[in-house]
Formats: C-alpha cells, sequence, structure tokens
C-alpha cells in the first residue's frame, strides 16, 4: 500500500508564551501544499528477517540512523499498543526539503500512522491518531487532518479554516540554510506566561486576517520568527524582498525556517535570479 505525504505552510505564525511543560503556545494556519513524497508500507513475510521492521529510503540524503526515523519512530509508538501489528517493510521517496518550515518529516510519520492504521485495521478515530501524532512532533496532528485549519496549543488543537487559494500559484524557495527550531525559539521575545485572555484576543485577530483578502496579508499576516531569523540570515529576508519584487500578493517564511514562499495571481509570477543551489518550485493551489 503505497500513500503521498505532502507538507504545508503557515500562514501567520504567532507564539504567545511559553508553557510550564517547556513547549510553546502558537496561533497559526497551516495549509497544505500539493508537494508530496511517497511511502510504501507492506507486510515482510521474510522468515530469515526476524526484525519487526526493514527501512529504506531514496530521493533526498537523510542524516542519521534509520531507527532515527520519523516513519520508523511511528511504527514502534503503535507496536507497544498494538502488539498483533506484523513484520513491515517500510520504504519512503524523499523530495521535500528537511529542517525547511515544510514539515516534511512531520507528514510522513502522520501519513505512517494513517497507513499501519489503514492497512492492519487498528480502528484508530481520528482523536486518537492525533492523539499519537502528537508524541512524534507538534506538527504532525495537522497531517492527520491535512487541511486548512486554524491551530493553537502546540499546534494540536485545531478547527477547520474555510479557505481556498485556488485561485493562485506559489511560489516555494529553500536556500538550503538549517535553521535550529530551538535556536529560533530562544531569540523570540515573549514573556514566560500570559494571562489567558490575551492569548485569546492575540488569536482571535489572525483568525480575522486570514478571511480577508490575501492583498492585505502584507503588513498583518506575521511570521514571529522572521525577525531573529532574517537579523541572523539576511539572505532570507533578501529571498522575501525578492518576491514582492516579482508581483507576489503575499510573501513569508514557513515555520521556523528556512523556506520562503511567494503568493502569485496565477499566471503572473516571475522567474527570479536565484543560485543554483536553491530549491524553487511552482505550486498551482
Amino acid at each position: 500500500m503505497i500513500v503521498f505525504p505532502d507538507c504545508k505552510i503557515n500562514l501567520g505564525l504567532r507564539i504567545l508564551n511559553k508553557r510550564e511543560d517547556g513547549f510553546h503556545n502558537l496561533a497559526t494556519v497551516f495549509y497544505p501544499l500539493p508537494l508530496r513524497e511517497a511511502l510504501e508500507i507492506i507486510r515482510n513475510n521474510d522468515q530469515d528477517n526476524k526484525e519487526a521492521i526493514h527501512f529504506t529510503q531514496s530521493g533526498n540524503i537523510v542524516d542519521g540512523n534509520a531507527e532515527n526515523n520519523l516513519c520508523v519512530k511511528a511504527y514502534h509508538l503503535l507496536k507497544k499498543d498494538f502488539p498483533q501489528l506484523p513484520a513491515v517493510s517500510m520504504h519512503l521517496h524523499k523530495v521535500i526539503p528537511m529542517g525547511a518550515g515544510l514539515g516534511g518529516g512531520s507528514a510522513d510519520a502522520a501519513f505512517t500512522l494513517k497507513l499501519l492504521n489503514e492497512k492492519f485495521q487498528l480502528s484508530l478515530s481520528t482523536e486518537q491518531l492525533i492523539h499519537y501524532s502528537l508524541q512524534l512532533g507538534s506538527d504532525c496532528p495537522f497531517f492527520i487532518v491535512n487541511q486548512p485549519c486554524y491551530a493553537t496549543g502546540r499546534g494540536e488543537i485545531m478547527e477547520p479554516v474555510n479557505l481556498s487559494l485556488s485561485g493562485y500559484e506559489l511560489l516555494l524557495i529553500n536556500p538550503g540554510i538549517h535553521v535550529n527550531t530551538g535556536w529560533a525559539f530562544s531569540q523570540l521575545n515573549i514573556s514566560p506566561f500570559v494571562s489567558e485572555n490575551n492569548s485569546i484576543i492575540n488569536q482571535k485577530k489572525l483568525q480575522e486576517i486570514i478571511h480577508q483578502h490575501p492583498s492585505s496579508w502584507r503588513k498583518e499576516l506575521l511570521n514571529d520568527f522572521e525577525i531573529p531569523v532574517f537579523l541572523k540570515y539576511p539572505e532570507l529576508s533578501a529571498i522575501k524582498a525578492q518576491l514582492y519584487q516579482q508581483g507576489a500578493i503575499y510573501a513569508a517564511m514557513s515555520g521556523s525556517g528556512s523556506s520562503l514562499f511567494g503568493l502569485f495571481e496565477k499566471g503572473k509570477s516571475a522567474a527570479l535570479s536565484l543560485p543554483p543551489h536553491y530549491y524553487a518550485k511552482l505550486l498551482p493551489l
């Protein structure tokens, strides 16, 4: 059985406060992109292979050992509660840039959970899959739902957003810069705790902005990570400026970076002058 994990962008990302558990409360809108990888899982009937999971991958090179891959971790997470899960062979073909603020690894993990649930009839509900996915990463729950969502908490509290960007094209650019997420959070100037009322006000503001015309987003739909990340990596700020110069009606960084995107009216995106090592993809929405 094969599935095709996609990725996401953040439309606005406000970090509200730091929680007692060390995580942060945020407010954002997740929007899925039609940029996909391939994940195949089959039952392993090789009697000579006693391992629970045989994992292989192709495409973009992923550093680290296979046991640290989120797909493998997702399998073992379910195996603890469902010992009847058989041994499997799993192959992942990587396409989405890594460490790029697009949630590619999180999507792989979430799609692994969904695929195992369907293939081996575990009868897990969406709420249960979200619970498991949150143990693998804060972005993972979104990919269980995988539709435009307004998200709060760590990103796991979601409500659908009636938002379609089908009249636009999106130019996605990744310059290959790895932005450490922990470092990015440490650079934000936020209070450790704020009142619940203040959080609600900030969240409602984002909900209002996202329903405005995208041409109004430039000054209002903000990503809090852009200030510290652009200070350290001016190259990223220059990419955003170039997107606007070429006619984007909205441009922003996704997540904590380093991917940037520009939203263009269909047929009006321009070819940017980019270094050859950049990853650039024009995506119809």
